[in-house]
């Protein structure tokens, strides 16, 4: 297919332009973009779209979620992540749940991410008790369906789930130790075997799915599978996809179990490098923040996620300054309870000026939009792909009218786009060089039946639930008086916005 947008204004976010505006023309032939610029010639028998009053520019990219949570999107509220986690993620009683359910679940995230301009996503899915291909492949069937580019990884924990909490072993029963214990995560053979075969059979489906690799967090891994992991990474050429320092019960962790910071930790074992990429790193050192930027990961900034669980405002401008890959995340779809990444800009636009009176620190729309297109990219591994408008990237773009109340009265575009558009002024969704949304519709699957059907299963999926969140509620008061204890440890650095980061003694 060969397509044409003329006389658009267009924001690249790469190439020559970046991300500064200019009036011009796209030419997309087949799943690429053959040309773009000023005055292009009209290709013989190219389908021509009238660009003005146009936006194009790159799809946004969500470059760090969990797809799992879909079911419990605003279920949950008030709790901080370590409580919040035993409903979310119950360490008892949860049951694999059936093919079609992850298919409809992965729908959600997908349908709502393209209609409001995410062409790409990284979802980092956990399955309790613990993952099948089968179940993988429910979630990248969706994905390949419903047109969107996606990473997807088995994620992975081998290590007691307690013995990754700090002084756990004080407050919790040994009645509830032992039915933990007699849990059995997957040993690193198992986990590699996995790894192998999803890669295999899901590693580049359609020219939009890619495998990664995914180990929890460095205090919910071995040092064996984590190293084994990375080695796979490195091979392979994708993501080491992680979660570090998202709370100040994990600051707590390192010192508590490792006699170093979390990062420093990495850094020891040797998995700090371009092809790292941490969700999160609220909770980090001036050291960690070096550390980071020396080995050139990629950090994802969750700022909606982190406000809700009250975790904390990463220190995304001394990151960024240091030289470190900053991305933007949704995180679950029950700590966001929406994968809407223009929700994820606009909040990211303004938590960092409530940080500091400098606003010389304060990010810019140029930079907000840069962490949610060719820097999610980057954390993905496939900038060189997408992320930016540029001959020879794929054809991921949106075409959004500018004519809308959302651009009235029009000023600056960039911060139209961060702090005014919701989405609602999106005509056309491209991903691969094909229309997947066409004014707010998909055109590849039946959205109003699949939720639908959803809808219609939710009854027993949710009497289910309550029964397990019922007996993981056991371990309430233990992991609230760890919140507690670990909130009154002096860190030495601060991450809320308030007076103190210290729970009062």
């Amino acid at each position: 297919m060969s397509l044409f947008i003329r006389g658009a204004t267009v924001l690249a976010m790469g190439g020559p332009t970046g991300s500064t505006p200019f009036l011009g023309d796209v030419h997309v032939e087949g799943d690429r973009i053959k040309a773009i610029g000023p005055d292009l010639p009209v290709p013989e028998g190219a389908t021509v779209i009238d660009g003005s009053g146009k936006l194009v520019m790159p799809g946004l990219i969500n470059a760090h979620l969990h797809s799992g949570e879909a079911l419990f999107k605003s279920r949950y509220d008030n709790l901080p992540l370590e409580l919040w986690m035993l409903y979310a993620y119950p360490i008892l009683g949860a049951k694999a749940l059936s093919e079609r359910m992850i298919y409809l679940r992965s729908m959600v995230v997908a349908i709502e991410s393209l209609k409001t301009g995410v062409t790409c996503l990284t979802d980092d899915i956990f399955e309790a008790p613990r993952q099948s291909l089968a179940q993988l492949g429910a979630a990248v069937s969706a994905y390949d369906d419903a047109g969107i580019r996606a990473t997807v990884s088995g994620h992975v924990m081998d290590r007691d789930f307690l013995d990754s909490i700090p002084f756990s072993r004080e407050h919790v029963s040994a009645e509830l130790q032992a039915e933990v214990a007699k849990l059995t995560p997957p040993t690193t053979d198992e986990y590699l075997a996995f790894a192998k075969e999803a890669y295999a059979q899901f590693h580049g489906r359609s020219g939009r799915i890619r495998f990664m690799l995914a180990p929890s967090a460095p205090q919910r891994c071995t040092p064996e599978l984590m190293q084994a992991v990375n080695a796979l990474a490195l091979e392979w050429q994708v993501p080491f996809h992680t979660h570090i320092v998202e709370t100040k019960v994990q600051g707590v962790t390192g010192p508590a179990m490792y006699g170093k910071s979390l990062m420093r930790y990495m850094a020891d074992l040797g998995l700090m490098h371009p092809g790292t990429t941490i969700a999160h790193s609220i909770w980090v050192t001036p050291d960690d923040i070096a550390l980071m930027g020396e080995a050139g990961v990629s950090v994802v900034h969750n700022t909606i996620s982190n406000q809700k669980l009250g975790a904390g405002v990463a220190p995304v401008r001394q990151l960024l300054s240091a030289g470190v890959n900053v991305a933007l995340g949704s995180d679950g779809i029950s700590t966001n309870d929406t994968p809407r990444m223009f929700d994820v800009m606009h909040a990211c636009g303004l938590i960092h000026k409530v940080t500091t009176p400098d606003y010389s620190q304060w990010l810019s729309s140029a930079e907000v939009l840069h962490a949610c297109t060719l820097a999610g990219a980057k954390s993905a591994l496939i900038g060189h792909e997408t992320g930016s408008l540029e001959a020879g990237k794929k054809a991921d773009l949106l075409v959004i009218n500018l004519d809308t109340v959302c651009f009235t009265p029009r000023h600056d575009i960039l911060n139209h786009l961060v702090y005014s558009e919701n989405g609602s002024s999106i005509e056309k969704v491209m991903v691969n060089g094909e229309i997947v949304v066409e004014n707010g519709q998909l055109t590849r699957i039946d959205e109003k039946a699949l939720l639908a059907e959803l809808r219609s299963l939710m009854p027993a999926f949710n009497d289910y639930h309550s029964g397990v969140e019922a007996a993981n509620r056991a371990f309430a008061p233990a992991f609230d008086a760890i919140h507690r204890r670990c909130n009154q440890v002096d860190l030495g650095i601060h991450r809320l916005v308030g007076t103190s980061d210290m729970w009062p003694a």
